[in-house]
């Protein structure tokens, strides 16, 4: 997640978000408590069926061997080894479950910047990925800031991270098959994105939220230049990392945050469009959200509003899946999308969990969260 966070005069810039009614979720664009009758029926009704299949989803891991911390501000403790235990319970629960999930999404941050300062970037990756080794479902891997704190991109490419063999290896019948993302680490201007289709007319998509950033490219690149001047266009301060001065969504311009370049976002339409004409369901994955009523502002993507203009232009999209915001988020749109921010483990207090599994159903998604992560209902909406 960021390296920053926002000072106690900042919630007033923060937006109303459906996951801090504690205690409530969002069913068809009303509030109901979790205890409430309409939440049993409904979980009693996707009892008697079977889900098509399950995932799970785990978020901003940030694993170091050291003592707890606090982030930027001195607001949050951070509790850096015990996320590790976290995570061997999240394994474990998805382990012990009746029907094993058939994927698992790392939403990203999976070890934290602190271990590249102290040499420890390799073993702290390896003590993750081994934890990870014990899961009976394949994870697909996420790339957050985090990650490039620690990794350049050709690093990366040659990591356990690139989980891009998990993907579909055709592309769908409307894209060019001679297109890049980020398979080639000659390739400076690339991105890390892919898609796979875990059961007929479902269809997952994991994007490139540091497409354009200044974290984890050449210096030489086209990509590094342009979003240096992004951000010195809208952040003047000399810590490209602080967001003094900045403003309402402005305060999004930050170095720890990304964007798309017009490149991935003419991949994601081909691929949408392809879903569109087959009736597929989309989920969409990347460590940044992309609506602001889903976040903190200072953690959503640079340009939210054109991957916005995008996903809107299509009927196929279910979910849009991120993480990156330690407190999570939700919000259902006005095109019908449910943007779902899943909490970070790395803030999560020894006694509590934070980690989900989402059944998939002809209807409905239902989230069920364990500890931190709020159960929901998203349903798909009517075309």
């Amino acid at each position: 997640m960021v390296m920053y966070s926002p000072e106690a005069g900042l919630a007033a810039l923060t937006r109303f978000r459906g996951a801090w009614r504690s205690g409530l979720l969002c069913v068809r664009g009303r509030w109901w408590p979790n205890g409430s009758e309409i939440f049993k029926r409904m979980e009693a009704e996707a009892a008697r069926k079977d889900p098509y299949f399950t995932f799970g989803v785990i978020a901003d891991i940030q694993y170091a061997n050291i003592e707890n911390g606090f982030n930027y501000s001195k607001t949050r403790e951070r509790y850096y080894r015990n996320s590790l235990h976290l995570l061997r319970s999240a394994i474990m629960g998805w382990n012990e479950e009746p029907a094993t999930p058939r994927f698992i999404l790392q939403l990203g941050d999976l070890i934290d910047g602190f271990n590249l300062r102290l040499k420890s970037t390799d073993d702290a990756l390896q003590t993750v990925l081994s934890e990870f080794a014990k899961c009976r479902s394949p994870v697909h891997h996420i790339w957050g800031n985090h990650e490039f704190y620690n990794f350049d991109r050709e690093l990366l490419l040659k990591s356990a991270l690139n989980t891009r063999h998990l993907g579909d290896e055709k592309p769908p019948d409307n894209t060019d098959s001679n297109e890049k993302t980020d398979l080639d680490p000659e390739d400076l201007e690339g991105f890390y994105g892919y898609h796979f289709s875990p059961f007929p007319k479902f269809r997952f998509i994991l994007i490139d939220t540091y497409d354009l950033s200044i974290l984890g490219r050449k210096k030489t690149s086209r990509k590094y230049k342009d979003s240096m001047l992004v951000l010195k266009s809208n952040n003047r301060n000399e810590d490209l990392n602080s967001p003094r001065g900045l403003t309402g969504l402005n305060i999004r311009f930050l170095a720890f945050n990304g964007g798309f370049s017009q490149e991935q976002l003419e991949w994601l339409n081909k691929i949408l469009t392809f879903s569109d004409n087959n009736q597929e369901k989309v989920t969409i994955i990347g460590h940044l959200p992309v609506h602001p009523q889903s976040t903190d502002p200072m953690c959503i993507a640079w340009n939210y509003d054109e991957i916005l203009s995008v996903l809107h232009a299509h009927t196929c999209i279910v979910c849009f899946i991120a993480g990156h915001d330690h407190d999570g988020g939700y919000y259902l749109d006005d095109h019908g999308i449910h943007h779902l921010t899943i909490e970070g483990v790395i803030e999560t207090s020894p006694e509590s969990h934070a980690f989900g599994t989402i059944q998939v159903y002809k209807d409905k998604m239902i989230l069920k969260g364990r500890g931190r992560i709020t159960d929901r209902v998203l349903h798909y909406r009517k075309t």
